[in-house]
């Protein structure tokens, strides 16, 4: 096999065979086949696209390029929840602790964020002592004692994807559907979960802007773990403004504690119980989503989703006491109020703008060696659809490095849209994709 013929083959639009895709896969993580003539082949399968057998093959074909997690030691069907990503998307904190006291063991492996703010990772080291480092024994052995775990990824899990993305990033090559859930899934098949819930954001802080890209990708990535055998279901939610109200890590923190009490803002309880519902559905504990979400909102006013809290960062080293006293949390030193420049109803909060002023507080990582700073971030006190006075706080900003503060303060003024009408407020969920098609709210 030479790799022109795959490239000219693509290029004048064929479709790649299992064992062609293979090859390629296994020669570029090897370092048998130059950047230069992977850069060939991602942009001519950008043009040409992929069929969904293409696509599932490149998935399996970057599944086996690294170590395949095995964890049929653990009890019962094992669910992974993936977020396509967002801003202030605290989803894992609050629904690992509800699925897991529902009895659905939730074993999850994820990355560090690389972006406005850190990723679940980062956010859970906000607790002190708590560990994301562990054995793959250990690893297995809480989940079947506390039924939830949170590790970070291994270097070897889907090493192709590694390699792969960084070329893409640096060729105009990201957005394709069949590259984006090819790569996402890689990850989520080598992490050894039985079934999958993606969370697919949509809107202006959300890799997919528009609706129907959105469902289009939720689509294949449900078309690809269907192919290979594993359950998946995928939620298509909104990210136009941010998701809660606390951007930043610490304070993300607080803010799924306050959601595990009962009384955390409604946009993120609301979502989590979605979300949750199909993971209990995909775990066989419930049979529809009103009992799922009836067996969930018992976990919260019970009380046994916040002690399953507790269980997961004392079985993971951490301090469980920062659960009942969030001001243990790392703090930032300045708490300045941001306030509306004149009165009306808030028509947009651009979530991306208001992921850039949290990042360049500190609260997240421009390149892969940057430091985050855990205490910083922004709170939201209002949000879309919200009548505001002038004068009156619109969000906090959380700072340590006042120097800082200017840069991020204007970002948040293009945040913040105000207007004299009152506005529609945009749906939270706009649909679900399962193995049997897409259901449009």
């Amino acid at each position: 096999m030479r790799m022109y013929d795959i490239i000219l083959k693509k290029r004048n639009g064929g479709e790649l065979t299992k064992e062609e895709i293979d090859f390629v896969v296994n020669g570029y993580t090897k370092g048998e086949i130059p950047d230069y003539q992977m850069s060939a082949l991602l942009m001519a399968i950008y043009f040409q696209k992929m069929n969904k057998r293409e696509t599932a093959d490149l998935t399996m074909a970057m599944v086996n390029s690294g170590e395949v997690v095995d964890l049929s030691a653990i009890e019962g069907i094992k669910v992974d929840k993936h977020s396509t990503g967002g801003v202030g998307d605290t989803t894992t904190l609050v629904l690992g602790p509800m699925v897991a006291a529902a009895g659905a063991p939730v074993a999850k492996m994820s990355g560090r964020g690389l972006g406005h703010t850190g990723g679940t990772l980062d956010k859970l080291e906000s607790i002190s002592g708590l560990s994301i480092e562990m054995p793959k024994e250990k690893f297995i052995e809480n989940v079947n004692k506390v039924k939830l775990a949170v590790a970070g990824q291994t270097a070897n899990l889907a090493p192709a994807d590694k390699k792969l993305y960084a070329l893409r990033d640096v060729t105009a090559t990201v957005d394709n559907i069949s590259l984006i859930a090819s790569s996402i899934m890689s990850k989520k098949i080598a992490a050894g979960a039985d079934a999958i819930v993606l969370d697919v954001k949509t809107g202006a802080g959300a890799f997919m802007k528009t609706l129907d890209d959105s469902f289009a990708l939720a689509k294949e990535m449900v078309d690809i773990g269907t192919n290979v055998g594993r359950n998946t279901v995928a939620i298509v939610s909104d990210m136009d403004e941010p998701l809660g109200l606390a951007v930043g890590n610490a304070l993300e923190v607080k803010e799924a504690i306050d959601t595990l009490k009962g009384h955390g803002p409604k946009d993120l309880y609301e979502l989590c119980m979605t979300l949750g519902s199909y993971m209990l559905i995909l775990a066989n504990k419930a049979d529809t989503v009103e009992k799922a979400r009836k067996i969930l909102e018992e976990t919260i006013t019970s009380g046994s989703a916040l002690n399953k809290f507790k269980e997961f960062v004392v079985a993971q080293g951490g301090n469980p006491d920062v659960i009942d006293n969030p001001e243990l949390l790392p703090t930032a030193k300045n708490v300045i109020e941001y306030k509306a420049k004149k009165s009306g109803y808030i028509n947009k909060i651009v979530a991306i703008d208001v992921g850039i002023a949290a990042l360049v507080l500190g609260a997240g990582r421009e390149t892969k060696e940057s430091e985050v700073d855990l205490a910083v971030g922004i709170v939201l006190n209002k949000k879309v659809g919200d009548y505001v006075n002038e004068g009156e706080t619109l969000c906090y900003i959380h700072v340590n490095d006042m120097s800082k503060l200017a840069d991020c303060e204007r970002r948040l003024e293009n945040a913040f849209e105000i207007v004299e009408e009152k506005v529609e407020q945009r749906p939270l969920i706009f649909g679900v994709v399962t193995k049997d098609g897409i259901q449009r709210f």
